[in-house]
């Protein structure tokens, strides 16, 4: 059975119950510079691999790009008057490489670098502390046709160079750093599969992409703490625990590897100091030259980890995939939020599933050494619609309440979460998808930029004060 309408599995009353979390947790929102910002040719920003894929006809669904988007880059002022409406503790942004470097490298754009530095003092004023990431995804157009993007090692040089003019800049306010966005990601879709810019389908690049990016990582680190000591900096790695599609045998036994490839080849280098060795065996025909001074350097340690979670995977046995063996099921139905069996879906097609969370926490907890963490990402996408000036988006209420109580049981349970933030802000581009899907805590209308607050946000507030004791 399939039902597009979301309806309440937990009652209002126990929504009303907000989970509680150990002192000192923050709580913010999350946005990502190309999905919002806009006036992508103004004040001397250079383009975006993004800018170049999404005006490709038929790369983006209805022909969308980020050229105006939410026009934060204009209305940022009033987006923080949201935020401290809201109440959030923290914000989590990305900084356009493009904006501050226009060709990736070289001269700095003071125009675009100024952008930043006003936004961070207006959020200090509102008394909303800044986590900068400092690449999600929009690499430099200029660079990449010059001399390549993350498939070559050169990136990760030109990767610091351009952390340490930011750092430079915004280091004296800024003080929390996020250095990459999932760049499982970034590889995956953008090198691998080709849906995400810059829209390459080369398996050889794909483990290139994985190194280059970690390497760049440890790099951009090293000049933060350089330049700015007290700093904290971590990565954003996408996580998504993975089970097995049903009882099948032959499903069970390709769990691990799916799990190398999805989880481990970013968190066993960073904190073993090595690459999943069976996953290396099967691709090891595409496997870059990896030194052990490449990897005691991408494994020296950082201050937290960020994790981007929505739902977990279930991977199927299957051998016409070359060298993995296995995919992942999924369950997509364009554009629905549906209930399908009982299993609630968003219209992403992502199963709501909250023990995902809860799960990624307490093996971070157990495999890794309980590093700090932070929720950096979660949030669902639904088909919000704006009436009398409100959003009744019941089904993200139910979404935020029931993933929240398995990250504040994970902290019971002794895992070192710091903080959580909802994805996202605002609705934005949401890259392929264009505009047709809405993430966000507050429903943006793009014909006249106007914002409204939805029930998701309000209840986002109630749950922060709920834990400022």
């Amino acid at each position: 059975m399939i039902s597009k309408k979301q309806e309440y599995t937990v009652s209002k009353s126990e929504l009303g119950k907000k989970p509680l979390f150990p002192e000192g947790m923050i709580f913010g929102a999350a946005t990502a510079a190309y999905q919002i910002e806009g006036s992508a040719g103004e004040d001397g920003r250079g383009p975006s691999v993004w800018d170049i894929f999404s005006h490709k006809r038929g790369r983006v669904y209805n022909n969308d790009n980020g050229d105006q988007a939410c026009d934060h880059y204009k209305r940022y002022r009033d987006d923080v008057s949201i935020m401290s409406r809201i109440g959030l503790d923290a914000y989590r942004f990305s900084i356009s490489w493009p904006r501050v470097l226009p060709e990736g490298r070289g001269a700095v754009n003071r125009k675009g670098l100024d952008f930043y530095d006003k936004l961070v003092d207006e959020l200090l004023l509102a008394g909303i502390r800044p986590f900068a990431t400092l690449f999600h995804w929009d690499y430099p157009y200029q660079l990449y046709r010059s001399t390549g993007g993350f498939e070559k090692r050169s990136s990760a040089h030109y990767f610091a160079d351009y952390a340490e003019v930011v750092v430079n800049k915004l280091g004296d306010r800024v003080k929390d750093w996020i250095t990459l966005n999932e760049p499982w990601v970034h590889s995956t879709l953008g090198y691998l599969l080709g849906v995400h810019a810059p829209g390459v389908k080369k398996p050889i690049y794909w483990s290139r992409t994985v190194h280059n990016q970690l390497l760049a990582h440890a790099w951009a680190m090293e000049r933060i703490k350089t330049v700015s000591p007290a700093s904290r900096v971590g990565i954003t790695l996408n996580i998504s625990p993975v089970d097995a599609w049903g009882d099948s045998a032959m499903n069970r036994s390709v769990v691990d590897i799916a799990d190398q490839f999805q989880n481990r080849v970013f968190l066993d280098p960073l904190f073993k100091g090595e690459y999943p060795r069976q996953l290396m065996r099967k691709l090891n025909l595409f496997w870059p030259d990896v030194s052990d001074a490449d990897m005691d350097l991408i494994s020296r340690p950082m201050n937290f980890l960020g994790i981007n979670l929505y739902t977990r995977k279930q991977v199927f046995y299957a051998p016409w995939i070359p060298f993995l063996g296995a995919w992942f099921k999924e369950n997509r139905i364009p554009n629905k939020e549906y209930i399908r069996n009982g299993v609630r879906y968003t219209s992403m097609g992502w199963e709501v599933y909250p023990e995902s969370l809860y799960n990624a926490l307490t093996a971070i907890r157990d495999n890794y050494g309980n590093i700090p963490v932070y929720v950096t990402e979660n949030g669902a996408a639904f088909n919000d619609k704006l009436s009398d000036y409100r959003v009744h988006d019941d089904a993200r209420v139910q979404f935020l309440y029931e993933y929240t109580a398995q990250a504040a049981r994970a902290a019971a349970e002794g895992c070192d979460l710091r903080g959580y933030f909802a994805w996202s802000l605002l609705d934005n581009f949401e890259w392929a998808e264009g505009y047709r899907k809405r993430f966000g805590l507050v429903y943006v209308d793009y014909e006249n930029q106007r914002r409204t607050i939805k029930d998701s946000g309000y209840w986002y507030k109630d749950l922060i004060l709920a834990n400022k004791r």
